[in-house]
């Protein structure tokens, strides 16, 4: 499934993943492949994705203060996020949050 993390002044995460563990308001809850469709608010905490087995993804390196692309398969990076929304809908999801850092 595709995926973009947006916060109001960047983005901080494009490409193709296997899932994504999120902080909703209502507790923790993962988005695998062919989800239903879904729109849900979710709390400031930790968000946990992995890439996909092949191709590229972009994100923000903080160091650099610049987008990277990498090809890393099947890596983990963490993050942790301010309040915001996720949508999900046909394979894609946008994640829309106020404030996003330390990407490992």
């Amino acid at each position: 499934m595709q995926i973009s993390v947006l916060t109001p002044d960047r983005t901080i995460f494009t490409g193709t993943i296997t899932k994504v563990s999120l902080p909703g308001v209502e507790g923790s809850f993962q988005l695998l492949d062919n989800h239903a469709p879904l729109v849900s608010a979710l709390s400031a905490g930790k968000v946990t994705l992995q890439t996909a087995a092949t191709g590229t993804f972009r994100f923000y390196d903080e160091e650099q203060e610049a987008m990277a692309e990498s090809s890393d398969a099947n890596r983990k990076m963490t993050f942790t996020i301010d309040r915001g929304f996720v949508e999900v809908l046909n394979n894609e999801v946008n994640l829309l949050v106020q404030g996003a850092r330390n990407l490992r």
